[in-house]
């Protein structure tokens, strides 16, 4: 209805993949994104650019950009975190001083809180009570995203008028929203995916080609679906573009952080220099200790995900850790 005042958005994390979904949101609805650093909140208001994290692409001129969480939160009909899973929580506590009642809280980080293994989702219902909470998540390299490229996402919450107020929200011609019940099941598969593709980076970064790659893409599906289902996610969610999508998607790209990772590591540096060498956080170095962890609360097994925490963690080299899983006893493919 066009009488209608149109619901505003806060994106709270100004780093790639958050400008990206405010550049998104802006096109369809007001939205402030909030950066902590006044510097790049100025930039990308009055110059429409963010030249730390997005360099070459131009932003919409309606976004506008603020430094102050009271000014981005306060009037917010739909709140956006966009926060690494380590300061999560800090700045959701935060927020939650301006949030109004009931505005529903999306959250688009793939990471599990160090120490309490806990889900962003559920790090929000503690920090935000009494907010609908929706995650999104899929196959969304940040750049392609907002270059316009053909692209899918999937918005997860069990609220069926919420979720498809999200997807209209954040639909694009080029980025086609579909929606999903299944939180547990979409944010399992975006943490799983990023140990994964340290693992498919590490290969890459040894030499190996498609076949090995193809291998740790099924068999990281495979542990993925494991824990997920293990967890109460649906089986079919790993099958979709929150798990099998985005699993390809980061396991293949070289714009993907944690492929990256994983590449550098398998070309034999230390992980301490390349985490020190990234502006951007790779979620997966940082969660693959907690993935592995929940593994063992809920008896599945992981034995990449065990490989991935001992390479980044326990000093064990990226080949080390190859020989490890292919000298594994035999099994049966669908054996659970």
């Amino acid at each position: 209805m066009t009488g209608l005042p149109k619901i505003k958005v806060a994106v709270i994390g100004a780093g790639s993949w958050g400008t990206t979904v405010a550049a998104l949101t802006a096109a369809n609805t007001p939205t402030t994104l909030w950066a902590r650093r006044p510097a790049l909140a100025i930039e990308i208001d009055q110059h429409h650019r963010n030249s730390d994290y997005l360099p070459t692409f131009e932003l919409p001129g309606g976004l506008a950009a603020t430094s102050s969480l009271e000014e981005a939160v306060s009037n917010a009909d739909v709140v956006v975190m966009a926060v690494p899973s380590h300061g999560y929580r800090d700045v959701a506590a935060q927020a939650a001083q301006y949030l109004r009642p009931w505005v529903p809280v999306v959250t688009l980080t793939k990471g599990l809180e160090r120490g309490t293994q806990m889900r962003m989702s559920e790090v929000t219902v503690e920090e935000m009570p009494g907010h609908p909470v929706a995650v999104m998540t899929g196959p969304n390299l940040a750049k392609e995203i907002i270059d316009g490229q053909p692209a899918a996402s999937v918005v997860a919450i069990d609220d069926a008028r919420v979720a498809a107020e999200l997807q209209r929200i954040f639909s694009r011609p080029s980025l086609r929203v579909y929606t999903n019940p299944d939180v547990v099941g979409c944010e399992v598969a975006g943490v799983v995916k990023n140990v994964i593709a340290i693992a498919s980076g590490m290969a890459n970064g040894m030499g190996f080609g498609d076949n090995t790659r193809a291998t740790l893409i099924t068999r990281g599906l495979a542990e993925m679906t494991r824990l997920g289902e293990a967890m109460g996610g649906d089986t079919m969610t790993f099958a979709g573009l929150a798990g099998m999508g985005d699993l390809i998607a980061t396991c293949s790209s070289t714009q993907s952080r944690n492929n990256t990772v994983g590449q550098r590591l398998g070309e034999g540096e230390r992980i301490d220099d390349i985490v020190e060498s990234m502006s951007m956080v790779a979620e997966g170095v940082k969660s693959c200790p907690s993935v592995l962890e929940l593994a063992r609360r809920y008896g599945v097994e992981m034995p990449i995900t065990e490989q991935v925490v001992a390479v980044c963690h326990d000093g064990l080299s990226a080949s080390a850790a190859l020989s490890a899983l292919m000298e594994r006893s035999s099994k049966s493919e669908i054996e659970k």
